[in-house]
């Protein structure tokens, strides 16, 4: 233990908040119901998830070389451990959205230290074995997600899905107060305090202006609103970075073709890949009238393959040429999701099944390539920020998707409902209702099956379309010849001591 202790906590703690991802996916029904959320709020419990995992990561990892890496590190085991226990106790939707927007600020600060961390507590042949197991636990904890979210909430209710990670968290403190060692930048640079404000304001307003879109009409005010401070906000955050000493992200890093068509690729892998299962899960459940625990394993095959191809052919995927494994692996996901666009109304849990594996293959090769192209794309003194750079794009592409696929969604069920005037005489209100799982009052089945069946179409339509566009620009960018590694501009190198961070 005293070896393997520093593994065991970092360990714990990632597979922990990589978990909470997708734990929530097959939860979602349940929790609807129990707290009165309606599509806007459901959303949000993942999106609020994603968007502080995104806006945080650089930050904290900026702070925790300045304060303490194991401080930053346990501090957030903490906070994730609480906003856990208020979001399984949480008495309304409100409260449930607010503490997962906390937890994920846990998780941040637990992602942005976990590399850094083993890179300091292991050397030689055990740092490589650190690693291979802390990449392993990073792709089971995707997999196991859903299944663990279905098996706690049908058994136990969806709070539980919640405070499982009470004892988790605290076996995780233990050991990382005990086995951790605790490391600092050498003096650290300044916080870029205004370029994280920046990048949060924009990326939360560009969100809710595409969740409230969809359903408030965005000529609406508060839509208006949201979109014209996401504009600005983003203008400021484009002004910080460029005036800044120690920017968040040195922007002129994307004036490599390699760096962009990495970052491109995160995105576009996250909101292609992952995005949809909500939805899918939302059709198993409130239109097939499966159970959690199904919906689950109906999900299993895609992390399944996603699983054995990292682990049987990811040293062989990293030889290769970057382009193949990224932009290949997109154009894969592409596929799977146009394989999945075969429902209507008569389909059953087992239609998608095909095109989910055939996603996970694609998921399989992206995944162990992507941080590995990061760090190659930059000179070695900014690893670290490259790498923090791609969980920040991988989460927000994670989280921009869910908002996208929720207006196309509400768009197919409003449309499919629109040509039915008798059955359904405010199709609006009642695609809503749909898309929150809740129930319809004199909807027939037939027609409630098939316009759920056209909508989630449409929305496998729009992941295919856009996993396949983005491996067109993916490969063109990654085709180009790379620069010589030199640092991006004429400032010194302050952030040679955050290489190792993720």
């Amino acid at each position: 233990m005293r070896k393997w202790g520093p593994l065991v906590a970092v360990g714990l703690g990632v597979f922990m908040l990589l978990t909470d991802v997708s734990i929530v996916i097959v939860a979602l029904p349940d929790i609807g119901a129990g707290l009165d959320m309606g599509f806007d709020g459901l959303q949000w419990v993942l999106d609020g998830y994603a968007l502080a995992l995104a806006a945080l990561l650089l930050g904290l990892g900026a702070l925790a070389d300045r304060v303490g890496r194991r401080r930053v590190y346990t501090a957030g085991l903490a906070v994730f451990a609480l906003a856990s226990l208020a979001c399984g106790l949480a008495p309304d939707g409100a409260t449930l959205v607010v503490a997962r927007i906390v937890q994920a600020g846990g998780g941040a600060a637990m992602f942005a230290t976990a590399m850094a961390l083993l890179n300091l507590a292991y050397r030689g042949r055990d740092r490589a074995v650190a690693f291979g197991v802390w990449g392993a636990v990073s792709g089971a904890g995707a997999a196991v997600g859903p299944v663990a979210g279905g098996l706690l909430t049908e058994y136990l209710g969806w709070r539980w899905v919640f405070l499982v990670n009470l004892p988790v968290a605290l076996l995780g403190l233990v050991l990382a107060r005990r086995t951790l060692p605790e490391s600092r930048g050498s003096g650290g640079p300044r916080l870029d305090l205004p370029g994280a404000a920046a990048f949060t304001l924009a990326a939360g307003a560009a969100v809710l202006a595409l969740i409230r879109g969809g359903t408030d009409g965005w000529g609406s005010p508060a839509v208006l609103g949201a979109g014209a401070t996401a504009v600005l906000a983003l203008a400021a955050f484009l002004l910080a970075e460029r005036r800044a000493p120690h920017p968040l992200l040195d922007l002129a890093l994307f004036r490599r073709p390699a760096f962009t068509g990495v970052m491109l690729c995160g995105a576009v892998y996250s909101a292609a890949a992952f995005s949809y299962l909500p939805y899918t899960s939302l059709w198993l459940q409130s239109v097939l009238g499966l159970g959690p625990m199904a919906a689950g394993l109906t999900l299993l095959p895609m992390s399944a393959a996603a699983f054995l191809v990292s682990a049987l052919a990811g040293r062989r995927l990293a030889a290769l040429p970057t382009a193949v494994p990224l932009a290949g692996g997109l154009a894969v996901i592409g596929l799977g999701g146009l394989l999945q666009t075969v429902l209507d109304g008569s389909s059953g849990w087992a239609a998608p099944l095909p095109g989910l594996a055939l996603t996970g293959l694609g998921v399989g090769a992206v995944s162990p390539v992507l941080a590995s192209a990061a760090m190659a794309a930059v000179p070695p003194e900014l690893g670290g920020t490259a790498g923090g750079a791609l969980n920040t794009f991988r989460q927000l592409g994670q989280a921009v998707g869910i908002a996208l696929l929720g207006l196309v969604l509400h768009r197919g069920l409003r449309d499919a409902l629109a040509g039915h005037p008798d059955a359904v005489p405010d199709p609006d209100a009642a695609a809503r209702a749909l898309a929150a799982g809740r129930t319809v009052t004199g909807l027939p089945g037939d027609l409630l099956r098939t316009a759920f069946a056209t909508a989630l179409d449409h929305t496998l339509l729009a992941c295919g379309l856009t996993a396949l566009a983005g491996a067109a620009l993916v490969a063109t960018l990654l085709r180009r010849r790379p620069e010589p590694a030199r640092p991006v501009d004429d400032r010194p190198p302050a952030r040679a001591e955050t290489a190792g961070r993720p």
